[in-house]
């Protein structure tokens, strides 16, 4: 634990308020010095800046960046000994689903099965563990992992639960795998037919729903899926929040929230619970307006929370197949993916939300849906001038004569790197080899002008910046492959990732002049860990240990102290 020396002078009352508060949230209202660290930040161009002290005002702000041989102040009010450990600035998560994240640790998770029958094991013993339970619900399945060559079936849910609904989403949340109980509850029959957008996978010859349904046909049965309660959304948020901060992220941007997850993450600002930075987007342009109204919020709760955005789905993922192609699937040569939004219904709501200066978000990844929604943003730049920083969500698969156009109108590429390395042989069996050159291009953004965040899509991947930060400047995984790198010349520097992980992930949410760097005025948000990012290799990163977190001035977790809400 950090030590905490008070310097003389101070009140007795404020001995015993300081101790008090210890635990998670010291100090606060004081100017504090932060002494003895192994340090450093980011400069505004992205240089490594070092330091060994941090000065902090009373309003959680920074005051001073204290290099090697810099005159301490004379007092302050708490002095704090690093003990010659590292300090980083807090890392920012530029693309998460926060109440996902926290509902998926508190239901049923399969995102850590290896076949089919290790995941249907564990859905028995999560239904015979919840008798009470009138669906089970979950996520994490992914047929490629299992090896499985096809879609999973009602039958082999239904195998194993069979006497209540079972609703089950797919890894990338682009796919739910239903079992008949389901589907009955749902109404989903062979007369069905599937929404535009959506498709319902088929039982052979058949028209009969094999179980497993596409994007927009999802809906089919998530409408009579029973939501969480309030208190539910309360206590994952809580979740979702002890997760990220542990991990050392400061901050995230929570792409799709919807009233009820607003009104939750306000409920955590009223109590004083809010601990985590949350750049929220809105589900859709009714979302937006139901929230925020004719403009972005103003930031709340000493700049942790703000709507500024709208998340919009131009396509499906590479997984389900339901990512748009300009060419058809090289594994599947009757599919191309899935259009969630045409031209004219892009564009609208695309203008819906720029004409009132909300920021765009649009989610895209098959080549085809990028070059879309590249071709929607350079005609909307004509008529919405300024500042937009239009964003692309994923841009997995880019046609190589269309990353130039990443660089024009201020477009920023929201990216994963750990995509790249779970996907990679997924998207070499969806693409084929000559379809690679535009797949998780990072390097090539950076080089055309274009502008990198970085994020880990939980939960579809854990929310583990070291993953992606080591994935980003190897490309390969925790266990070194492929050697050398999945398509090298697409790595980007240690330095590149880690400002698409600080700086340029605060700047894509209108956020840089707030946080993601330390530096007088911006927020004081810094994590404390074990060894030197900068230092370490690929293996090393991914195995930092978080030991403190701090937020605005203040800690909010540590980990002798972490517990578990």
């Amino acid at each position: 634990m950090t030590t905490l020396a008070l310097r003389p002078g101070r009140p007795i009352i404020a001995v015993l308020l300081a101790c008090a508060g210890l635990g998670l949230s010291s100090p606060a209202a004081a100017d504090t010095l932060i002494d003895n660290v192994d340090g450093f930040t980011l400069t505004e161009d992205g240089r490594i800046e070092r330091l060994d002290g941090l000065l902090i005002g009373s309003d959680g702000r920074v005051l001073r960046v204290l290099h090697k041989g810099d005159k301490r102040p004379a007092r302050v009010d708490y002095l704090l000994d690093g003990k010659g450990r590292v300090l980083m600035p807090g890392l920012i998560d530029a693309h998460v689903h926060v109440m996902e994240v926290g509902l998926g640790a508190l239901t049923l998770d399969l995102s850590t099965t290896r076949t089919l029958a290790e995941a249907q094991a564990r859905i028995a013993a999560y239904a015979a563990a919840h008798p009470d339970h009138p669906w089970i619900i979950g996520r994490g399945w992914n047929q490629e992992v299992w090896g499985l060559g096809r879609f999973p079936t009602a039958a082999e849910l239904d195998a194993v639960v069979k006497d209540r609904p079972v609703w089950l989403s797919r890894a990338d949340g682009h796919a739910g795998w239903a079992n008949s109980a389901a589907l009955a509850a749902a109404g989903v029959t062979a007369a069905t037919k599937a929404p535009p957008g959506g498709r319902i996978e088929r039982a052979g010859a058949t028209q009969q729903p094999a179980g497993v349904l596409v994007d927009a046909a999802q809906e089919l049965v998530g409408r009579v899926v029973p939501q969480p309660r309030p208190e539910d959304r309360d206590l994952a948020f809580a979740k979702a929040q002890e997760l990220f901060l542990r991990r050392g992220l400061t901050g995230v941007a929570d792409m799709g929230t919807s009233i009820e997850d607003w009104q939750a993450f306000r409920r955590a600002g009223d109590l004083g619970t809010l601990r985590l930075r949350v750049m929220a987007y809105a589900a859709g342009t009714e979302a937006m307006t139901l929230i925020a109204g004719s403009q972005p919020t103003p930031w709340l709760y000493d700049d942790r929370l703000r709507l500024g955005g709208v998340k919009l789905y131009m396509d499906g993922a590479l997984g389900s197949r339901g990512a748009l192609l300009k060419a058809p699937y090289a594994d599947a040569p009757g599919q191309s993916g899935l259009s969630l939004l045409d031209g004219v219904q892009l564009r609208n709501l695309m203008s819906r939300a720029a004409i009132d200066k909300f920021q765009v978000a649009v989610h895209a990844i098959g080549d085809k849906a990028n070059a879309d929604v590249l071709d929607a943003i350079g005609e909307l730049s004509e008529t919405y001038k300024g500042d937009r920083r239009w964003r692309i969500e994923h841009a997995q698969v880019i046609d190589p004569v269309d990353i130039p156009r990443l660089a024009r109108f201020g477009t920023i590429a929201s990216m994963q790197p750990v995509h790249q390395t779970s996907d990679r042989l997924m998207a070499e069996a969806r693409l084929g080899p000559g379809r690679l050159a535009g797949a998780y291009a990072w390097a090539s953004v950076l080089k055309v002008g274009g502008r990198l965040a970085f994020g880990s899509d939980a939960p579809v991947e854990l929310p583990d910046p070291w993953a992606g930060w080591a994935a980003a400047f190897t490309r390969t995984d925790e266990n070194g492959q492929p050697y050398g790198g999945w398509q090298p010349q697409e790595r980007v520097t240690r330095e590149q990732a880690l400002a698409a992980y600080t700086t340029d992930a605060a700047f894509a949410g209108f956020a840089e002049t707030k946080f993601g760097r330390l530096a007088p005025g911006l927020r004081a948000d810094f994590i404390l860990i074990d060894r030197d990012p900068l230092l370490a290799s690929a293996t090393e990163l991914r195995a930092t240990r978080v030991l403190e977190t701090w937020v605005g001035g203040q800690k909010v977790w540590a980990a002798a102290s972490a517990t578990t809400p």
